[in-house]
């Protein structure tokens, strides 16, 4: 595999333990990183007057001495632009010895028209703010719009959360090694990033399974051994039965987005929990979808008692208050109360089922932590994530991923942090950063879509967060394949040949 996303520190040790077990040192991997990247300028600006490589002191500006160096050999024009120079016998100096091309200082960076930029700075392992001449430089680079293609990450974003600490150059190309690191995934640096080329430098597949790394890039690479594909002899309860509560006469949509999407997903059945006074607006709009009125926690007990659902989601539409909070905590607690048979396997909470706990967000957390409760997927937005962890979302030291995987071992759930660059984050720190989502899926009810994908592979066996990973992609490529116009009601048909090559492609089908 390949998805598993590095921190500055893992890629380090990476190196390290690459090096250590020979027969590549430090100056090969940086001569293979360089090679990497002066054939991406080569292939990509052939028509270039002059490349301009901008060195650091470090090993990403050891990479940029090998490009110049490669390039002035290839007949480009050259200059390179130093920030300091590197440590005396490092891998990096070596570099810098073995190129004929003798660097000018980057406080003097300049270029004309048709010139492109590699960014040789920093790379991932910058810890603090650009400045002085490395942040006049990406002005510069800015000012006259030149291309510029970086080496490992953009200098100024941060490899480990995203972040741009002061400036950022934006590149064209990013070119970078052995696998990405989160900061290529995670906004803002994803968009600094331009495309993303991965680079195989002899960093094999065992050392980085020696990093034993809990960061992913979401995609079926992660989960598609366990995505859920029907027997020949299943039965609709033996593909799951999911339970979707419904909110008042008036406000009953959501539901129905929700209760859709778990039967698109491949729920044997799905029921929509009805308060009574809003059965008959239900009734009208559902045909496959079942109907079943629960006003009260005797409603709920009867029908896991009698129905024996896999799954529920609470909260598209539902209402914020206290019977919000009455209903999650009897599900919460439904456990305690059964024998395994009619155990539920997963909960789904999203918009008003959290919001309902922003006062007093530990007694959830409380319930979920209970050895009997059910597993707990929740789906916020930043609003929803800030009202039920303020602290943790006011930190501003902690990255996006930082936070969802606070969040996931404080309230021991799933949390699906929402947005462009969607995190999933598991109580034992497990994480996967999606990277598939469009802006069409910015639309009302897309969230209660999702919602409902979750809970419908939840019951059908997925393990948590497997099956959240799994919804969040498979919800982002159908609105990335439908584009313009999409509407929620959209999603649950779009899904159907994302689904189809899914399963198509299930390794127990090949």
């Amino acid at each position: 595999m390949s998805n598993e996303l590095l921190s500055p520190a893992e890629m380090s040790e990476a190196d390290r333990l690459t090096i250590a077990a020979g027969p590549t040192d430090g100056i090969g991997l940086m001569r293979r990183a360089g090679e990497a990247v002066a054939a991406e300028v080569l292939k990509r600006y052939p028509a270039a007057t002059h490349v301009h490589v901008l060195c650091g002191p470090g090993n990403n500006g050891g990479d940029g001495y090998v490009v110049a160096r490669i390039l002035a050999g290839s007949g480009v024009v050259t200059t390179i632009w130093a920030s300091g120079t590197p440590r005396p016998e490092s891998d990096a100096a070596l570099a810098a010895a073995l190129c004929p091309l003798k660097p000018r200082p980057l406080s003097g960076f300049d270029a004309g028209a048709g010139s492109i930029v590699v960014d040789a700075l920093y790379g991932a392992g910058l810890s603090k703010p650009l400045s002085g001449d490395a942040a006049k430089a990406v002005d510069t680079a800015t000012a006259l719009h030149l291309p510029v293609v970086a080496v490992d990450l953009p200098s100024g974003v941060s490899g480990a959360g995203g972040e741009i600490m002061g400036r950022a150059f934006r590149a064209e190309v990013t070119v970078t090694f052995a696998r990405k690191k989160p900061g290529h995934l995670l906004l803002p640096g994803r968009g600094q990033c331009g495309e993303i080329v991965l680079a195989d430098i002899g960093i094999g597949d065992g050392i980085i399974a020696q990093l034993t790394v809990s960061t992913f890039e979401n995609g079926p690479d992660l989960w598609l051994q366990e995505f859920p594909v029907p027997a020949v002899d299943a039965h609709k309860y033996k593909r799951g039965h999911v339970g979707v509560f419904s909110g008042g006469p008036s406000a009953t949509g959501a539901a129905r987005l929700s209760a859709l999407a778990a039967a698109r997903s491949g729920a044997g059945a799905v029921t929509v929990l009805s308060p009574a006074n809003a059965m008959q607006v239900n009734a009208a709009h559902l045909t496959s979808v079942m109907l079943r009125k629960a006003d009260d926690s005797v409603d709920i007990d009867a029908f896991i008692g009698e129905r024996r659902p896999s799954a529920f989601v609470l909260g598209p539409g539902f209402g914020v208050g206290e019977r919000t909070r009455k209903f999650a905590l009897a599900l919460l607690t439904s456990g305690h109360l059964r024998d395994t048979s009619t155990r539920i396997d997963g909960l789904v909470f999203d918009a008003d089922a959290i919001t309902s706990f922003r006062e007093a967000p530990d007694v959830m957390f409380e319930a979920s932590r209970q050895p009997n409760a059910p597993a707990l997927v929740m789906t916020p937005h930043d609003g929803e994530f800030a009202r039920l962890f303020p602290d943790i979302a006011g930190d501003e030291t902690l990255s996006k991923l930082a936070k969802a995987r606070a969040a996931a071992a404080r309230a021991n759930a799933i949390v699906v942090y929402k947005g462009a660059d969607t995190v999933i984050a598991a109580p034992n720190g497990r994480a996967a950063i999606n990277a598939n989502g469009a802006p069409w899926l910015a639309t009302a009810g897309s969230g209660d879509v999702l919602s409902g994908i979750v809970a419908g592979l939840l019951a059908q066996g997925m393990a948590p967060f497997h099956a959240a990973c799994a919804a969040v992609w498979i919800h982002a490529e159908a609105g990335r394949r439908f584009g313009p116009g999409l509407i929620a009601e959209d999603l649950p048909m779009a899904m159907v040949p994302v689904l189809r090559e899914l399963v198509e492609n299930q390794p127990d089908l090949r």
